[in-house]
């Protein structure tokens, strides 16, 4: 099942870039066009896009963009003068870029991987012409590949959980399944990730319903979640966050999907905030908790979570919501209202935070599941990254 139109994240026309604007939504579609570097960091900065996947994949197109207009400006720009020059104006601009949501490792892998083909190009003796249709190339590729793994994990992921409940001698249809957030083609370049997998287990006839979070305080799970499973026709159940004890005790729920901003070495993974807490009532209800992600989101780099840089997002955001106005006659008059006193002081504002490795069940990313060995507290993610 092809994602709708009105749920594609990007769209790319050559060097034209459009975004929907996900502040809007789901009242309102509004796409907001990209025209530079500098619009793709405010893009993601303000969340008019989010979801480590599609960011990545925005940063790396924007940078395709400025190369492509660049190279057809008369008279051309003076970083296309030498190669030294370049470098440095490339270096600086993906660097400009990574600052822009620090959390999410998809971002600093696709960098990373802009860098390289940078560095590769230099070292093969290519001008800066040819370097910079590398650089084109590649930038397109972050965002093309998307689509493809993650159908691969969603049904890596699916399959394992078909099997898990199988072997437990549960019945391998009508299953129940949780998320937290927005994991879906709004996160990323289509299908999603942890949504993906929910996906799939609807398209394969084993799915029951797909419950998901509200996600305070951006509501990614009431705004964004409920459009795309109501728009691919998914049954699905809407609880408040502080909803999720009672789910477990009263309902049967299969297990916990949810997608990742970072994954550590151990398998300590970054999520959206509001995930830890699933992760602590799925292990004392035995649910199954499966981190789903690409392996640009593994970082090896990092040991465990507590090295994973937590974003906080300003306290104002904490206090406001948005949304049309109701009852509203069938307009989408759109309103931001205050839900505190005016001044409040004392903020936390977190938009993460970590799961441990020990209360994680499965990692799932392209290449396969990752479990851990007996009495391990931690993964080994070697076979799947």
């Amino acid at each position: 099942m092809a994602a709708a139109p009105e749920l594609t994240s990007i769209k790319v026309d050559h060097d034209k870039i459009e975004i929907v604007n996900q502040l809007l939504l789901p009242h309102v579609t509004e796409y907001v066009e990209i025209n530079s570097v500098e619009d793709a960091f405010d893009a993601i900065k303000t969340m008019k896009i989010r979801g480590a996947p599609a960011i990545a994949s925005l940063a790396s197109l924007s940078v395709s963009q400025h190369l492509i207009r660049a190279l057809r400006t008369t008279p051309p720009p003076d970083f296309l003068s030498s190669t030294s020059i370049f470098q440095a104006h490339i270096e600086s601009t993906l660097a400009y870029l990574y600052k822009s949501r620090p959390t999410a490792v998809n971002l600093g892998a696709a960098t990373k991987r802009l860098t390289k083909t940078l560095h590769d190009g230099i070292a093969a003796g290519k001008d800066v012409t040819a370097i910079a249709h590398d650089l084109i190339k590649e930038g397109q590729l972050v965002a093309d590949e998307d689509v493809g793994r993650n159908k691969s994990m969603a049904k890596w992921g699916g399959e394992w959980l078909i099997e898990q409940v199988k072997k437990d001698g549960g019945s391998r249809e009508g299953l129940n399944v949780l998320t937290v957030c927005n994991t879906g083609s709004l996160a990323t370049s289509g299908y999603g990730t942890a949504l993906g997998l929910i996906t799939y287990l609807h398209e394969t006839g084993k799915l029951g319903k797909a419950y998901f979070t509200q996600t305070a305080p951006y509501h990614q799970g009431s705004r964004l979640t409920a459009y795309e499973l109501q728009t691919l026709k998914i049954p699905s159940v809407m609880i408040c966050d502080t909803m999720v004890g009672s789910l477990f005790q009263y309902h049967k729920i299969h297990a916990v999907a949810v997608g990742a901003d970072r994954i550590a070495r151990n398998g300590d993974t970054a999520n959206k905030i509001g995930t830890y807490n699933a992760a602590v009532l799925a292990a004392r209800h035995n649910i199954p908790f499966i981190v789903v992600a690409p392996i640009s989101t593994v970082d090896l780099e990092v040991s465990d979570g507590s090295k994973i840089p937590i974003e906080h997002r300003p306290s104002l955001e904490a206090c406001l919501v948005r949304g049309i106005l109701y009852p509203n006659d069938g307009k989408a008059e759109q309103a931001q209202v205050m839900i505190t006193p005016t001044g409040l002081e004392g903020i936390y504002n977190p938009s993460f935070d970590v799961t441990p490795a020990e209360l994680i069940t499965a990692i799932v990313t392209e290449k396969g599941v990752a479990v851990k060995a007996e009495g391990a507290k931690e993964f080994d993610l070697s076979p799947i990254v």
